[in-house]
This record gives structure tokens, C-alpha cells and sequence, in this order.
């Protein structure tokens, strides 16, 4: 009896491997470490990373190509957001050991877990395999549920990760659940099981299929009505871990949706009113939300939220008409994003010192004058995220409210151009800590800026600015991405399956 045995073409899995064997080593080295001396671990995770970025853009520009019996896909959209994962993690790394030392977290465990968590989110993101995206969700969600719960003598961090988990287990039922659907309608697992099952006698399956998987990843992306978690877990998790998870979570989330969207062209009559909708609600109810709170956090965690929501609009107007519109400006604005949220997070935890941290908007008073180079940082990146000019966030919403014009959504462009308006005021008044107040009765003591954190700082400033000058090459690698026909596999009717017991009626 002769077994088939698939070839495996271990390049294109090798970024995957190498994240995964970076967080392994780093887990053994923290066995035999010297006592809260992590500079070993940081000195490997960064390494690794570093290596598996040079990996992933040898593959740019590749043929499509899939490995381990299809499990694993290797195509231009996937490695543009398996590098903006590895980006931003190499981003968080850098000005982590000295936050964690000041919040007296010894726990050597925060690199291979981020480690871990990443690697789940470039599964998720390089895979038309719905069974192989929800493992890569997991593995995304578990460390990240580990890893809100590391300030384990605040309460609120504690408060944090159960929140976080009981809500992702949720999520993750929902994702599962819809899988089963799309199973249970065309026989299959992945992608094309969308497709496969749309036409069959069982199309509510595939509908109520989608609408679960939605519920799921838009759990991730923070979309609302799913963004509960959000606030309070950004607010109460260590503040490196939440500028990690604020992009990895979300780009991965939106990796995945992506492409689901693509393969459920066919239901976008049912989706797209819905989606636009959520748009909508997502971009307005974070910024409305951010007026009020007087936690620098908890605000950013509201302004990631409306983020998700400009993002999902740039993606309908890709799927909408993903023959004139590519996926080039939502790459260019995950990557805007990415730094400007990294060096914004990065900035306010200098407010960590002595195993005390203060995430108040008031605590950031006096910023200018103790700490003149984190202040400036943060406000580039406030100015960034309201969108002002010369910033690469401005071109980034400019470009997304094109493509939402062009692709015939003037609401939703009027949407993010209202919204974008309101992001302004509470921008403002974390700016205005900073800068203007400067009640010495309100002034914390700020700790020092590592040369990690002015790294990180010096990075993300050179990347809000630089971007504004290479946004033609980075919009013509986007714009490759999307001209890729697995990113928007579509079927024609006449293609579809035929309907159970259509021959024998028509005979």
C-alpha cells in the first residue's frame, strides 16, 4: 500500500519556524538566566526577528506558492502583513526591558510569549485554511491572555486577563463555530468552502457561516459592537503589552478578514450594508468614547478602536471594486499605524518608575521639560494619528478616503472625515498634558530614557516622516499585493454548483 507523503517546501514555512524556534530559545535561556537579567533574551528575540524580517522580504515579489498540503500560503498580501507583524514586535522589544524592569516585572517569559503570539498572527495571515486560521488564533490569543495578566500585583492588570480571556473564548467559539458551518454546507475547510457552499441548496449555512466568523475576528480588530474589551484590557495590561497587541491583534484580525471577504465576493449584496455599518459604528463610537476618558491608555485604546474603523474602510473599498482599488493603501496605513500607536505607547511608559506606573492624562504633566525627548515623540505621533500634515498618517487617511470616494461610499468617506475631525480634541488634550499643564502638584517623576526607547522613539519618528516620502514604492508593493488573483477569487454563476435536485427538476 503506497502512502502519499506531500513534498514540503521548507522556505517559504522558514519565517514561521524561525519565529517559533526564536521564542523556544528564549524560553530555555530564561531557565538558566542570572537572576531578572534578561538582556540575553532580548539580545536572541531581537536577533531572530531581525532574521526572520530578511527572510520574509527575499519573498516579496515570489510566485504564489502553498506548502504543507496547502496548509501554509506564500503570496504577496500574506508577506507584507507577516512583516509589518515581525516590525512591530521587533518595535515593542526594543524599549521593553527597560519598562519592565521599572514596573519590577522580572518575568523573562513576556519574549517568547510575544514571540509565540506573533507567530500565531503570521498563521492567521498566511493561510486560506480556515482550520490552520484558528489555530494561529489561538496561539495569537493565548499568549496575549498570559501576557495582560503579567502585572500580577495590580488588580487591574488581573482584571485585565480575565476579562480578556473569558471574551476571546467567546470570540474563538464564534470563529470555530462558523468553520463548522462552512464545513457543514460545501465539505470543506477552507477558503473555497465559501464558495463551494454558496449555490448549494444550503446557502443560509454559508451566510450565518460568515456572519459567525465576522463576530470572531471582529472581536480582534476591535470592531464594535465587539470592542468592549478593548478600553479596559489597553488600560490595564503593562503598557508594552499593549502597544504590541494594539497592532499584532489587529493586524492579523484584519489579515484574515481580508482575505474571507475576497472569497465571499459572491454574498457581498448581503454583507457589505452590514460592514459598512459596523465601519460606521466603529469609527464613531471610538472617538466619541475617547472625549471622555482622562486615561492616556484608555484613551489610545478608544483611538485604536476608531483606527479599526478607517481601516475597514479602505478594505470594503478594495472589495467592493478590487479591480480598480488595491490593497496598497490599507498597507500603507497599517504600517503608519503601527508606528505611530508603538511610539505613542513607548513614549508614555516612562511613566513607569519604581514599580509604579501612572497612565492618568494628568501624570504626563511636566513631560516637556523632564523628559523634552519622549515629549516630543509622542506629540509627532498625536499629530500623526489626528492626521495632520506632512505626517504619513495624513496621506494614509487622504488615501482611504480616495479609495472610499472611487469605490462609491461618499458615507462612509464623510464618516471618516467627521470622525477624523473629533480625533483631534482628545488628541489634544493628551498633547496638552504634556506640554501645557504644569501643575507641580500633579507632576510625576518620569524615568529615564533608555537607549532602547530612544531607539524605538528615533524608529517611529523616521518612519512617520520617511513614509511620506516613500509612499509611491510602498503603494506599488500594495498595489502588487492585491493584483495577486487568491487575494480576490471570485466565481462566476454560471461556475457555481449546481443546486440539489436542480437536474431533475429541470428534466
Amino acid at each position: 500500500m503506497n502512502t502519499y507523503i506531500p513534498a514540503i517546501d521548507w522556505a517559504l514555512a522558514m519565517p514561521l519556524i524561525v519565529i517559533l524556534g526564536t521564542g523556544l530559545v528564549a524560553l530555555l535561556i530564561e531557565m538558566f538566566r542570572p537572576k531578572q537579567n534578561n538582556n540575553l533574551i532580548v539580545g536572541v528575540s531581537l536577533a531572530g526577528l531581525a532574521y526572520c524580517f530578511v527572510l520574509l522580504v527575499n519573498q516579496l515579489g515570489k510566485p504564489v506558492a502553498t506548502t504543507f498540503s496547502g496548509m501554509i500560503l506564500s503570496d504577496q498580501f500574506g508577506t507584507l502583513a507577516q512583516l509589518i507583524i515581525v516590525g512591530a514586535t521587533f518595535l515593542t522589544f526594543l524599549f521593553s526591558e527597560s519598562y519592565l524592569r521599572q514596573k519590577r516585572i522580572a518575568f523573562g517569559e513576556f519574549y517568547p510569549m510575544a514571540l509565540w503570539s506573533a507567530a500565531g498572527g503570521m498563521m492567521m495571515v498566511a493561510t486560506e485554511n480556515l482550520l490552520m486560521m484558528f489555530i494561529g488564533l489561538e496561539v495569537l490569543s493565548i499568549a496575549l491572555y498570559c501576557l495582560a495578566g503579567m502585572s500580577r500585583g495590580e488588580r487591574r492588570s488581573e482584571e485585565s486577563a480575565l476579562k480578556y480571556f473569558l471574551l476571546g473564548a467567546f470570540a474563538s467559539a464564534f470563529f470555530l463555530y462558523g468553520i463548522a458551518f462552512v464545513y457543514g454546507s460545501s465539505g470543506r475547510i477552507d477558503l473555497e468552502g465559501i464558495h463551494q457552499g454558496y449555490g448549494n441548496a444550503q446557502d443560509y449555512f454559508i451566510v450565518f457561516a460568515f456572519a459567525l466568523i465576522l463576530v470572531g475576528l471582529g472581536f480582534k480588530a476591535a470592531l464594535a459592537p465587539f470592542h468592549q474589551w478593548t478600553p479596559d484590557v489597553y488600560q490595564g495590561a503593562p503598557t508594552n503589552v499593549t502597544a504590541f497587541m494594539s497592532v499584532v491583534s489587529k493586524m492579523a484580525a484584519f489579515g484574515a478578514l481580508i482575505r474571507i471577504l475576497g472569497y465571499s465576493y459572491d454574498l457581498q449584496e448581503l454583507w457589505l450594508p452590514a460592514i459598512s455599518g459596523i465601519a460606521i459604528l466603529t469609527m464613531t463610537v471610538g472617538n466619541i468614547a475617547a472625549l471622555v476618558q482622562k486615561d492616556a491608555k484608555r484613551a489610545l485604546g478608544y483611538s485604536s478602536i476608531a483606527h479599526a474603523g478607517y481601516l475597514l474602510v479602505g478594505v470594503l473599498a478594495h472589495i467592493k471594486m478590487p479591480d480598480t482599488i488595491g490593497l496598497s493603501t490599507v498597507i500603507y496605513y497599517f504600517i503608519a499605524y503601527g508606528v505611530m500607536t508603538i511610539g505613542a505607547f513607548a513614549m508614555i511608559s516612562i511613566t513607569a518608575k519604581g514599580g509604579k506606573e501612572g497612565t492618568r492624562t494628568q501624570d504626563l504633566n511636566g513631560m516637556w521639560r523632564k523628559a523634552p525627548f519622549a515629549a516630543g515623540i509622542l506629540f509627532l505621533c498625536l499629530v500623526s494619528l489626528v492626521g495632520v500634515p506632512p505626517t504619513a498618517g495624513f496621506f494614509g487617511k487622504w488615501a482611504i478616503f480616495n479609495d472610499a470616494l472611487a469605490a462609491d461610499l461618499p458615507v462612509l468617506a464623510i464618516a471618516l472625515a467627521i470622525n477624523s475631525c473629533i480625533s483631534a480634541f482628545y488628541y489634544w488634550q493628551i498633547a496638552k498634558a504634556a506640554f501645557v499643564d504644569d501643575d507641580p502638584a500633579l507632576q510625576t517623576d518620569f524615568a529615564p530614557v533608555s537607549g532602547g526607547l530612544k531607539l524605538t522613539g528615533v524608529l517611529c519618528a523616521a518612519m512617520i516622516l520617511g513614509l511620506v516620502l516613500a509612499i509611491t514604492p510602498v503603494m506599488e508593493i500594495g498595489k502588487d499585493s492585491s493584483a495577486n488573483p487568491r487575494i480576490m477569487k471570485r466565481i462566476d454563476p454560471e461556475d457555481r454548483p449546481t443546486p440539489t435536485g436542480a437536474n431533475s427538476a429541470g428534466n
